[in-house]
């Protein structure tokens, strides 16, 4: 079915539209929907729950069934709980072979504490003769056996998007909600149909009736969803405590009920952030400073993951875009009004454009996952498909396994061969490497009864690869977008089904086979480089699923060097030369840029675009880079007698020597945690503490290191950004010490250096 239609010209040339009647047939094909067009559930309490069905312009709310289940490995456990519930007993011999269906939430609570005395496990432990599904939508929807926007493509859902604006106490640097002047002073919002609303402090409007013409406007509106950028760890909370401050009901949801929060947290990479997650009933919220951030996980371009950054860095950002830094927004707002309204207004028009270009990925996924759209973002990749997976077994009444004890195995096969600066880089991708190798060998997890694993990974990677070529062939950008919405959609589940198998928490994790999997990757990639190398080419940098390397002498088609290597490779294994650089920099292992033939400088790996240093060093560390990579070796020392002679003369703003950091816990606490020798003293905290300001957990400040030895105590020998004295007193020997740091890292890669490699001569500078 996927060969017939996209092998047909009309699936490139015809409308997206034609394209989506079919996708839906195949999407019936992985994972059935008994409901369509839904944009909202909600579980009830009471054995109901009420969902939201969209059609055009039209919403209807419809009242479905709701039980409740557990999986039990023997339903006398419940015996004595004096429950009235339904059994159903599944097939196979796996431990969880009931399933306990309950009338009400209620029900399910009393059974609940009732198998925990009486067991005395708690759910969460692996040896617990029960299992429970926690997430209630996750319940429903496997439960009635119906996916969210099913049959709706991305324009058919309503989206709105609000930012908003906020006055600060003069001597603080950050607003804090908590402090009486720090109001709300405009509101921007749009939504995908075009329309578009500012709402301003000033007359008619207080604060207090500015949050209630928000809160008006949303329920006016009606959206399926809700987004903002970082609108989860500064625009709701801070709405959410001035709505408190005015005893205003922050009655968002559909049902006019209030939106609810709670602390959270949500992994990124190697990051955890702390976040307070808001929940609106009947309402999807989503948070384009996470989409960002998962976004860079991946590709690794992003500077920083601020509006304004990212928005430049998507080209949606609008030429005549107009720019206020966050310290200047008070005074702007009373002395320049007409400029802060356009600031505010390309606020919420960049939120929005970033989203259409981030969201898609998530809102298909939702198709076929038992989550809803806001979950289909926080939760983790191999968290989404155990989900898709268990649905699928409970779907056909199958009992569940157990997961296996989590243990080490050998990974991926990751290098870097030379370090240096070499020009005319190809870089060779194995499709899918991981996924290729699981389906070419026909594995299954051992405890996999019904294949359901490799059934969703062979038709998601058969999909997605035949996307990925209808998304090179479009010929207009909306169906470019369409069809990378939908390969990278794919991409990001099928590459996670390995990761599954080494997942603790997977109900079919299989270690063993993850060890093989890997194994198989490492010979395949070895026997590549063995190829590159035997056949001239000089390997550069070597990771998960691909090659970067400079070509044989005399090779120019990439074409045929394409073919050359998939000839060795085993069967079901395909390669492409996806991308040719005039100039690649390799640092180290996973720490490396590239420059295009457009002249884009793509920067990879934490070594080379740390966040943690201050500006000055980030600005030359991408400085340098650039001049690398276009063997511009002139430009660099002239840069560093720059850097020097700015630093030695005061001619920087302070601001580019400040680092800034975000007070997690109150000033109070701090000070306990060291009293108690808790806690580690930190240059931030003292400084907020020693200003007599009312500084409080939220707020961010920005400080520089004073002295002269180079050398020194940083929480000894620091100033807060905002106490700077008239007369300059940085530490311009700690800061050139810290460019000479800099210089020194990269001294190895410019002429009349020592090679980094001795054995290796002349392949880097």
């Amino acid at each position: 079915m996927f060969l017939v239609y996209f092998a047909c010209p009309e699936l490139v040339e015809g409308c997206v539209s034609w394209l989506y009647f079919h996708m839906n047939l195949n999407l019936e094909n992985l994972v059935a929907s008994k409901i369509d067009r839904v944009v909202a559930a909600e579980p009830g309490s009471d054995g109901k729950a009420v969902i939201y069905i969209r059609n055009a312009d039209k919403l209807e709310k419809k009242e479905i069934p709701f039980h409740p289940f557990m999986l039990l490995s023997n339903p006398a456990i419940l015996n004595g709980s004096n429950l009235q519930f339904e059994i159903v007993k599944l097939k196979g011999d796996a431990i969880f072979c009931y399933l306990a269906k309950f009338a009400n939430s209620a029900d399910y609570e009393v059974a609940l504490k009732y198998l925990k005395k009486s067991t005395g496990f708690n759910p969460t432990s692996p040896s617990a003769p029960f299992r429970l599904f926690n997430d209630d939508i996750q319940q429903l929807l496997t439960s009635q056996q119906f996916r969210l926007f099913r049959k709706m493509t991305f324009s058919d859902i309503r989206r709105l998007q609000f930012d908003i604006e906020t006055l600060m106490t003069e001597g603080f640097e950050f607003p804090n909600p908590e402090r009486e002047g720090d109001k709300i002073a405009m509101i921007s919002m749009s939504d995908n149909t075009g329309w578009e609303k500012l709402l301003v402090l000033e007359e008619p409007y207080s604060e207090k009736a500015l949050l209630e013409k928000f809160i008006e406007t949303v329920k006016e509106r009606d959206p399926d969803i809700i987004e903002g950028h970082n609108i989860f760890r500064f625009d709701l909370p801070f709405i959410q405590a001035r709505a408190k401050r005015h005893k205003v009901k922050l009655n968002l949801g559909r049902d006019g009920s209030p939106a609810s929060n709670r602390p959270s947290r949500v992994s990124i990479a190697e990051r955890t952030i702390n976040y307070s997650r808001f929940d609106i009933y009947g309402r999807h919220v989503i948070d384009t400073y996470f989409l960002a951030q998962f976004y860079d996980v991946s590709y690794r371009e992003l500077e920083d993951y601020g509006l304004k950054s990212i928005a430049r860095h998507f080209g949606v950002a609008s030429k005549d875009r107009t720019y206020i830094q966050g310290d200047e927004i008070s005074a702007m707002f009373s002395k320049d009004r007409e400029r802060m309204k356009k600031y505010a207004l390309d606020d919420v028009r960049e939120t929005r454009a970033i989203a259409e270009i981030l969201s898609p990925s998530y809102f298909y996924q939702t198709q076929l996952i038992p989550y809803s759209y806001q979950n289909c973002v926080v939760r983790g990749n191999a968290t989404r498909i155990d989900a898709m997976l268990v649905a699928a077994y409970l779907e056909k009444e199958q009992s569940i396994p157990v997961p296996e004890p989590s243990r080490s195995f050998a990974g991926a096969l990751t290098e870097a061969f030379s370090s240096g600066v070499f020009e005319n880089v190809w870089h060779c991708d194995i499709r899918s490497l991981y996924p290729s190798i699981i389906l070419a060998e026909d594995w299954i997890p051992k405890r996999d009864s019904l294949k359901i694993f490799s059934f969703f990974l062979a038709r998601l990677r058969d999909f997605r690869l035949l996307a990925k070529d209808a998304e090179k062939n479009a010929d207009a950008k909306e169906k470019r977008e369409y069809f990378y919405s939908l390969q990278s959609t794919f991409k990001i589940l099928i590459n996670s089904f390995y990761g599954y198998l080494g997942f603790s928490q997977g109900t079919f994790n299989d270690y063993t086979m993850a060890e093989s999997v890997t194994g198989s990757g490492r010979s395949i990639l070895s026997s590549m480089v063995k190829f590159l190398k035997d056949s001239g080419a000089h390997v550069i940098e070597i990771d998960t699923d691909g090659i970067y390397f400079q070509p044989p002498a005399g090779v120019k088609d990439t074409d045929v060097m394409k073919d050359r290597i998939q000839k060795i490779l085993p069967k079901g294994i395909d390669v492409e030369l996806d991308s040719t650089y005039p100039s690649m920099f390799c640092y180290k292992s996973k720490n490396y840029a590239v420059l295009s033939d457009g002249g884009e400088i793509s920067i990879t790996g934490a070594a080379l675009k740390s966040r943690g240093l201050e500006p000055f060093q980030r600005e030359y560390m991408k400085k340098i880079i650039e001049y690398l990579l276009k063997k511009d070796f002139d430009s660099i020392e002239k840069m560093t007698a720059e850097y020097r002679s700015d630093i030695e003369n005061r001619k920087w703003p302070l601001a580019k020597f400040a680092k800034s950091e975000t007070l997690q816990e109150s000033l109070d606490s701090y000070r306990r945690g060291i009293d108690e020798e808790n806690g580690k003293r930190s240059a931030a905290y003292e400084l907020a503490t020693k200003s007599g300001r009312d500084y409080r957990a939220g707020d961010q400040v920005s400080f520089y290191v004073t002295g002269t030895k180079k050398n020194v105590s940083v929480v000894d020998n620091s100033c807060l950004l905002k106490d700077a004295p008239a007369g300059r007193d940085e530490n311009i020997a700690y800061y050139l010490a810290k460019l000479d740091e800099l210089y020194k890292k990269f001294s190895p890669f410019m002429p009349k250096s020592k090679p980094a490699h001795d054995d290796e001569p002349g392949l880097g500078f």
